[in-house]
């Protein structure tokens, strides 16, 4: 027994080592994860802004906030002497964190055409044993997919952007959103809430069905009532299977169950009054619950939004002159000078007619224009009280996430933007951000990856629909595969719709036009070559026609 006893001693040693040594690491990680921003402006949004107060930031939550509030010893400490705090900005509309798409598949030599041609003619599913071909898949979940880091989600933060909703790119069907933090190492720790949406575009396929703009509704509607069919199928043979042949398992159909029982809200891509329209009348038809994203002429239908409980992802890519104002070039038409005007005012519209909104950035070459985009809006009626809610807790509201984020109260998650100057003022810095209780890294705003924006700027087109040549200009602005603009010439001025393009160099978008005192809708699909577009265009009862555009160099 004796010769046990230096063991033991060294045992119980060595367990008073251990055990300090683990609580002062446990001190340590508390002291890192422990802020106290203290001196500070507190727009909590949530209640009245406290002029001069503390926020406590604990373990990724806020855990105090007020003005007689103390810093813990073991915060760190931030003096926020002259410096504003705001909840973490929300983009309700993004793109972020998702992968480049695959660029599209290109004929090879020899005898290889027709089995390309076949191919696009029959795309094979692209989501796993999928009954539907790509662009039609509603159960695409964005959070199979997205990757942390890269320049996009550091400019976003670098203005304040906490949190966005990422969505799938492209389709009708588009697939599910998802709501991320953007911060985190692994795609789940940036996850906040997914799926949030289904996401609905409404430009046609290309080189397979549905093709038009007639046939994209055709196919919405027709999924929704085999979706009612399956989940009725499946609900009677859950009650009693036996004696009944079972229903067959189908993913498509499967996810759009929760949107026909309107347990899962559907995001509707509409900018014009017309695009607006049809998707409350869809909304109504099948009683979805409907969110608009995009929003250009929302002001237009605020009484139908209000009175169907529909709210706005409103794009705050507002059009503007893209090229250099000189003595010696035309004046632009009326009617892209009001729209351009209307476009600022629509905010306010909105908020002063009862309609929820949300602000998004909508494909913004530059994402540091966001916040003086907002400005303009505040410019244009909107309060600059709503201004802050439009980024905070209105769209946490929408997404069904008030509880977590949105606001500066106790319990919420630690999502939280210190500015130098008020957010919309035009000389405001962006001094700290924390993102779950952790302080990231802020690097200067950029325009986007190199080769993303091919199509922005001014096009000069030739346009020929059988009635000779006709001119327009487009002005486009591009981020990835989305595009948005205007057209102004010959044939009226109007803002383009539904356009998408592929890293390939193709790119097609809708827009009205006036042809023997007619409206229509033309459809234009072409080919990007350098500074150079070629292509075809269809517009409704016409025989289809053809058009070239050319860059305009700013003289």
């Amino acid at each position: 027994m004796p010769r046990l006893r230096p063991l033991t001693v060294a045992l119980f040693t060595l367990s008073i080592v251990s055990t300090f040594f683990v609580s002062f690491a446990g001190a340590q990680r508390s002291a890192i994860d422990t802020y106290a921003i203290t001196n500070a402006r507190i727009v909590t949004v949530s209640g009245p802004t406290i002029e001069r107060g503390t926020l406590v930031i604990r373990n990724g939550l806020i855990v105090a906030v007020g003005a007689n509030v103390n810093a813990p010893p073991d915060a760190r400490i931030i003096d926020g002497n002259g410096l504003t705090v705001y909840p973490g900005l929300i983009d309700s509309y993004t793109n972020l964190a998702l992968p480049e798409a695959a660029p599209s598949p290109s004929p090879g030599g020899g005898g290889g055409g027709g089995a390309f041609l076949l191919a696009q003619a029959r795309p094979s599913p692209g989501g796993p044993n999928s009954t539907q071909p790509p662009g039609l898949q509603p159960e695409v979940m964005v959070e199979d997919v997205i990757r942390p880091g890269g320049t996009e989600i550091e400019s976003s933060r670098s203005i304040g952007i906490t949190t966005a909703l990422t969505s799938p790119r492209s389709g009708i069907w588009m697939g599910q959103s998802a709501l991320i933090n953007l911060a985190g190492d692994t795609p789940q720790q940036m996850i906040v809430r997914s799926p949030v949406a289904m996401h609905v575009g409404f430009t046609p396929l290309r080189g397979v069905y549905p093709g038009s703009l007639m046939g994209v509704f055709a196919t919405l509607r027709q999924m929704m009532l085999d979706a009612q069919r399956y989940r009725d199928a499946l609900a009677t043979y859950e009650r009693s299977p036996r004696g009944m042949r079972r229903p067959e398992m189908d993913r498509s159909l499967a996810a759009l169950v929760p949107v026909v029982d309107g347990r899962m809200p559907v995001v509707m891509l509409a900018n014009s009054e017309r695009e607006i329209a049809r998707a409350l009348d869809l909304a109504a038809e099948f009683k979805l619950k409907l969110i608009v994203a995009g929003g250009r002429e929302a002001d237009r239908l605020t009484d139908r939004l209000a009175k169907q409980n529909v709210p706005v992802l409103l794009s705050l890519n507002l059009p503007r002159r893209t090229t250099a104002a000189v003595p010696e070039a035309d004046p632009e038409p009326l009617r892209v000078l009001r729209d351009r005007v209307e476009a600022q005012q629509t905010a306010g519209k909105l908020a002063r007619a009862g309609v929820r909104f949300a602000f998004q950035s909508g494909s913004l070459t530059n994402i540091s224009d966001l916040l003086a985009n907002a400005n303009r809006t505040i410019e244009n009626g909107l309060s600059p009280t709503d201004a802050v809610r439009a980024f905070t807790i209105w769209p946490a509201t929408i997404f069904g996430v008030e509880n977590q984020i949105g606001s500066i109260e106790t319990g919420k998650i630690a999502n939280v933007v210190v500015t130098r100057g008020e957010l919309f003022d035009r000389n405001r810095s962006v001094a700290h951000v924390f993102i779950d209780g952790r302080p990231v890294d802020l690097r200067p705003p950029t325009g986007g990856p190199g080769g993303r924006n091919l199509l922005s700027g001014t096009w000069n087109l030739a346009i020929n629909l059988g009635q000779g040549e006709k001119s327009a200009t487009l002005n486009l602005q591009q981020e990835g595969e989305r595009v948005t603009g205007s057209i102004s010439g010959t044939f009226g001025t109007g803002e383009i719709s539904n356009a998408s393009t592929t890293p390939g160099g193709e790119v097609r978008f809708t827009v009205p036009v006036e042809i023997e005192g007619q409206t229509r809708e033309a459809t234009f699909t072409g080919t990007l070559s350098g500074d150079q577009i070629r292509g075809t265009v269809t517009a409704v009862g016409m025989s289809p026609g053809t058009f070239t555009g050319s860059r305009a160099r700013p003289n």
